[in-house]
């Protein structure tokens, strides 16, 4: 069946019938979208594909249709189905190429930074303890808290990695998880780490999903998954227990504490106000490498945290993370970073079903791209891992698609480039060739495209500051400084920007023309 369709999805598109049916509905479905939602958002959601880049959206679609045993180019992800498209600007402060953790505080916490920061201003230096008070910025987490909401973080990542860190921690270094990682001068002056700020910032952070369970324990605790290695034990040098005190402060309140599917699965959300799930010492594994038994997927930890967030008359924000995308790509593992997108793509599908558009604004989007890219003249319907339908005019070999700038996919045989026919490239964990020999591959500097949908969806649109996210998504649902709109419609005088603000403004608007 699946060779069938692919067949008669190749044979239609003979047709032109067939595109101008299509393109048809498709202006249908643009002219209905002239009567803008201007609802107020009682709900946000953020999706973040970390390391999803243009060409990776595009793979991924490909990929999603493959797997369905369609050609795969004619697909439609969940994030395609948006109407409202933008691109974000991802530089930090002082990268012109950036790391996940300068771009989250500017999706998150509405101000750019520096890279390797998280939380804080450009005006902190990475690695610098004593610059980090005064210079904390607050998250949309925060904001939406304040406002009454429930909030979320789910991630596919430790939960005290760069992403959802920024969420909720104000530190000058995002490799400092636990107080064993940082230096013992930013111990003694005062700096905490981010697991300890994951628990003590942000008072009641109602559903924290992820990994991560090492940072959480004393040193050398036996982990609880994976009791005979030593790699996975507690790495906390303070001696504390960070889940075992969570769990002493919201037991009454109906919080619970799950480390692996079945505990979570067998969850009533109807009863649980609280939720920390930690399913892994660090990251949890990819998707295809996932024990299903063991480990839930992306998507069903998304089910999990709505069902309890929404019991909420006041709504909630939450914050997902399809965060292993970049890892893959930084191993060169281009299969594992199209699957964890196409699983992502199962999450934003999967919220889908559970909210609606009237009063929940969605947004997808990436922090960064990736070296990443695939080409070849390739047939219509050819494997996304396959080979190009030509052969190098200059070394007479094969190549995959899918190729890489740089990365550990470098490969010399007899001092040239390898045949890539005598190798599995089909593999899960197949190294695609790169053309410059790195252990790790590197971020890409180019925009990243944002996807919208609900309520003030269109303020996303045409190209923006990655920092301009958070702002919309506040004013969408009238929180943080974002309210003076709102108290207008009720009848207050709204809040204006003063005077040295509008100035300060125009004359850096000035600077940039």
């Amino acid at each position: 069946r699946p060779r069938l369709r692919k067949y008669i999805m190749l044979l239609h598109s003979k047709e032109p019938k067939f595109w101008n049916d299509w393109a048809q509905k498709t202006l249908d479905k643009a002219l209905s979208l002239q009567t803008l939602n201007k609802n107020k958002a009682q709900n946000l959601i953020l999706f973040l594909g970390d390391g999803m880049g243009v060409p990776t959206v595009t793979a991924a679609r490909i990929l999603k249709g493959q797997l369905r045993g369609q050609p795969g180019e004619e697909g439609q992800l969940e994030m395609d189905k948006f109407p409202f498209v933008a691109l974000s600007k991802t530089y930090n402060t002082n990268a012109q190429v950036a790391d996940s953790a300068g771009t989250a505080t500017a999706y998150l916490c509405g101000v750019k930074a520096n890279e390797g920061t998280v939380g804080v201003s450009a005006a902190a230096v990475r690695s610098q303890c004593n610059t980090t008070q005064g210079n904390e910025v607050t998250s949309i987490l925060r904001w939406a808290k304040d406002a009454g909401k429930s909030i979320g973080i789910v991630t596919t990542t430790r939960v005290n990695h760069a992403t959802p860190s920024a969420a909720y921690a104000h530190c000058v270094d995002r490799d400092w998880y636990s107080d064993n990682e940082m230096p013992a001068d930013a111990v003694e002056a005062g700096c905490k780490d981010i697991a300890r700020q994951l628990f003590e910032n942000i008072p009641d952070i109602d559903v924290i999903m992820g990994g991560g369970r090492k940072y959480m324990y004393p040193k050398n605790t036996t982990d609880v998954e994976y009791p005979g290695q030593p790699k996975h034990s507690g790495t906390r040098k303070d001696g504390r227990n960070l889940v075992k005190e969570w769990v002493d402060r919201n037991t009454e309140k109906k919080g619970h504490y799950v480390w692996n599917k079945k505990d979570l699965l067998s969850l009533n959300p109807t009863k649980v106000d609280y939720l920390l799930g930690l399913f892994e010492p660090a990251d949890l594994p990819y998707d295809l490498e996932r024990n299903k038994e063991t480990d839930p997927s992306l998507s069903e930890m998304v089910e999990v945290a709505i069902k309890i967030l929404r019991r909420n008359p006041n709504g909630f924000y939450l914050l997902v993370e399809g965060g292993r995308i970049d890892h893959g790509h930084h191993e060169g593992k281009a299969k594992q970073a199209l699957h964890e997108a196409v699983e992502m793509d199962r999450a934003i599908g999967r919220a889908d079903l559970m909210t609606s558009t009237s009063d929940t604004l969605t947004v997808v989007t990436a922090d960064h791209s990736h070296l990443f890219g695939f080409g070849g003249y390739t047939q219509r319907g050819n494997s996304i891992f396959g080979l190009a339908a030509m052969i190098s005019d200059v070394d007479q070999k094969p190549f995959t698609a899918i190729l890489y700038g740089n990365g550990p996919g470098y490969k010399l045989v007899n001092g040239a480039r390898e045949n890539v026919s005598t190798v599995d490239y089909q593999d899960n964990s197949y190294l695609a060739q790169a053309a410059v020999p790195l252990s790790s591959e590197t971020h890409g500097g180019e925009d990243v495209a944002v996807f919208a949908k609900g309520p003030m969806a269109h303020l996303l649109h045409g190209v923006h500051e990655q920092n301009y996210i958070p702002h919309a998504m506040a004013y969408a649902a009238c929180i943080g400084q974002n309210r003076a709109h709102c108290l207008a419609s009720a009848g207050a005088t709204p809040r204006r920007p003063g005077l040295a603000g509008l100035v300060g403004l125009a004359t850096v608007m000035r600077l940039l023309c």
